[in-house]
């Protein structure tokens, strides 16, 4: 019987359970940070247990994470999580790539740069954009806590099975436009629900042209757009990536099994979507969630509820303004969405030579220690602090106000990361979701511009 990509994965770790109800699936590869993690263990402690498999766990520290002084947290609740953490790695036997180690980052940049994460696995972690992972062909999905105990104490995970999605990309993008604006293009035509429910296949040649880094934004946001999995073929690209890192020693062995993973001729889809970007401009949002976005040439929407109502007089501005009308102050280029090292070299080449605009305050916060390191080897550190950004130690940063990188209220941010929503920079920030080519370009003119006569 024809089977999605996603089906393959998925019955293969089915333990028990039948299909339309609750399966039992064993997981891979469990990561885990200092947020989602605490009352986890504090759990296996009350119940006496040990950590099922501490071989398949890893830890690293992001959310909470300094980006100035990595070693001087000043909020308690944050040093209480880190310090947490580090001492549940070392009771529970669990790797941790701790505080300024090479490997430390954000925790969905981590698991493909070690190799940790590959095709055809399961993989969990207590944060919803783990679906990132989903680009290597893995069924990758945020848990909560409960969950995270659960894994810790068996190693597997009471799930029901989604249904298929195909969403098929065709066209080749124009110079200046990106996987960033492919997704949140999506989500604007069809909504932060338009997932929910389903699996959401990425396929297609505008998919397959992609590079790694461009494949895990698209299934980074997926959950933007209501699903809870992203998931795409893996081909010569995706082997090419792994081939070579520390935890991908089995490569040989295992490229046979996962050139087998891909959707057959007449796997059923419950659903599919078909997008041609020849034509996609490069997106802004306006509002405060992600389908509340439009191309750079068009104007803002007319009111058509209450919610558009809200969005409005909390971003500060009217039906019929454009982007370049934001009066921006803030931006930042980070995040488990767009803070790679392509990300960081397609910004480097438009602010190289030019300076910061003076009214933006602009940081660059690389998405761990390695991105950081590579970025360094190439010199774009100093492209970046010689133009007037803040150059940064690798964490979440200012993606979401829990730590000291926050937009001051009532600002507005031009931002690579995925979420828009009231308070999510911090309390009275105004975010506007864009590619970090978009990002930087605005960083210099000190509004948005299209960024399309910009790079050609």
């Amino acid at each position: 019987m024809a089977q999605t990509l996603f089906d393959k994965v998925w019955n293969k770790h089915v333990l028990t359970g039948k299909e339309g109800e609750p399966q039992l699936l064993y997981i891979d590869l469990h990561l885990i940070h200092e947020v989602t993690s605490p009352q986890a263990f504090e759990g296996l402690r009350l119940q006496k247990r040990q950590l099922r498999r501490p071989d398949l766990t890893f830890a690293t520290l992001d959310h909470n994470v300094p980006t100035i002084d990595i070693f001087n947290i000043r909020d308690e609740i944050a040093n209480k999580q880190i310090t947490t953490l580090q001492k549940n790695a070392k009771d529970f036997g669990v790797h941790i790539f701790d505080m300024g180690s090479d490997e430390q980052g954000i925790v969905h940049m981590v698991g493909p740069e070690t190799g940790l994460t590959q095709p055809g696995k399961t993989i969990v972690c207590g944060d919803s954009h783990t679906a990132t992972h989903g680009a290597f062909g893995a069924i990758a999905f945020g848990i909560g806590t409960s969950e995270v105990e659960h894994v810790f104490a068996t190693q597997t995970l009471w799930q029901t099975k989604p249904k298929n999605l195909k969403i098929e990309v065709s066209g080749k993008l124009q110079p200046g436009v990106y996987a960033k604006d492919i997704i949140l293009h999506l989500i604007n035509q069809y909504g932060v629900d338009f997932g929910t429910g389903y699996a959401l296949e990425f396929t297609g040649e505008t998919i397959q042209s992609l590079s790694m880094e461009g494949r895990m934004t698209i299934c980074n946001m997926a959950i933007e757009g209501g699903a809870k999995y992203g998931i795409i073929q893996p081909d010569e690209t995706t082997f090419e990536y792994i081939k070579g890192r520390p935890y991908a020693q089995n490569f040989n062995q295992s490229i046979g099994e996962w050139q087998k993973l891909y959707s057959d001729e007449n796997a059923h889809f419950d659903k599919v979507i078909t997008l041609d970007v020849t034509n996609l401009e490069p997106q802004v949002t306006w509002g405060t969630n992600p389908e509340m976005g439009v191309n750079f040439s068009s104007p803002f929407p007319e009111i058509q509820n209450i919610n558009d109502e809200r969005a409005y007089n909390y971003m500060g501005l009217k039906p019929g303004q454009k982007a370049e009308d934001i009066d921006l102050g803030y931006v930042f280029l980070g995040s488990c969405t767009n803070a790679r090292l392509s990300d960081l070299i397609e910004a480097s080449h438009i602010v190289k030579g030019k300076k910061v605009h003076p009214k933006i305050t602009a940081i660059v916060v690389p998405g761990s220690r390695t991105v950081k390191k590579e970025a360094e080897s190439l010199g774009l550190d100093k492209v970046f602090k010689e133009a007037g950004f803040e150059w940064r130690e690798p964490g979440c940063s200012m993606c979401l106000g829990m730590n000291p990188d926050q937009v001051p209220e009532g600002v507005h941010c031009a931002s690579t990361s995925n979420r828009n929503f009231e308070g999510r920079q911090g309390k009275g920030a105004r975010t506007y979701l864009v590619s970090p080519a978009m990002a930087a370009a605005a960083a210099i003119n000190g509004k948005f511009v299209d960024v399309r006569k910009v790079v050609v």
